[in-house]
């Protein structure tokens, strides 16, 4: 049975405030946090799994309302024992949270990004190494499952992935915090699309991810940190 769009459901891990520190302006913004769960014909996909447990400093900087793994994907109708393997975008700890829950579980990430983590002042380590972590390391693209491609969206951090799903009724990227916002991936989008019509040299430049995800023809597009969904015009 072929995986559809209908397969993809969205995950609402809640929410944190990121401060003006980061943001460069003159109020916090508060963000969501978005996984998504793939019930692919050979088991259910989770990608991201939410906010975890973190230090009192980091907490009050971003001040986070957790929804919890299990809580989260009941609101997608799903339970934790449902989840069959996981692939995390990134290891910070807005993404990673829910790893602990699905102990013994593959957790397939970039190995760049596995290093950095656990070379410390990074993330959450408990939530990288607990026990029963079992980790699949890739290194660049790689499928996954059938129709189900990891490609590397560096940027954010160098092991960032995403997650391109090749629907029969359309190709669905999930791209994690490939960017911030759905309207930056809507500009680098155009940047690329206009730079390969007209030829010109001059337009602000993006990073070689941008143009390999437009050639995948996504019918759509979603992020980590932001509802709102591209599809093409």
């Amino acid at each position: 049975m072929a995986l559809r769009v209908s397969d993809i459901h969205r995950v609402h891990y809640g929410t944190f405030t990121r401060p003006r520190a980061e943001t460069g302006a003159e109020h916090p913004r508060v963000e969501v946090v978005l996984g998504y769960a793939v019930q692919h014909p050979e088991g259910l996909i989770l990608f991201d799994t939410g906010i975890g447990a973190a230090d009192a400093e980091t907490d009050a900087w971003y001040d986070p309302s957790r929804v919890p793994l299990s809580q989260a994907l009941a609101g997608a109708g799903l339970g934790v024992e449902d989840v069959d393997l996981v692939v995390n975008c990134h290891l910070h700890f807005d993404h990673c949270g829910g790893n602990p829950a699905l102990a013994g579980r593959p957790v397939f990430v970039q190995g760049h990004e596995l290093a950095t983590a656990r070379a410390g002042d990074y993330t959450v380590p408990e939530l990288v190494d607990f026990a029963g972590a079992r980790y699949e390391e890739l290194d660049g693209e790689a499928e996954i499952a059938p129709g189900v491609l990891v490609v590397p969206t560096p940027g954010h951090t160098e092991g960032h992935q995403a997650l391109v799903l090749r629907c029969a009724d359309g190709t669905v990227v999930l791209a994690g915090q490939s960017t911030e916002t759905t309207s930056e991936l809507a500009t680098a989008f155009r940047q690329v699309g206009a730079a390969r019509d007209t030829g010109r040299h001059d337009l602000a430049p993006t990073p070689p991810w941008v143009a390999r995800l437009l050639d995948l023809d996504p019918r759509r597009v979603v992020l980590a940190h932001d509802e709102a969904v591209w599809e093409p015009a």
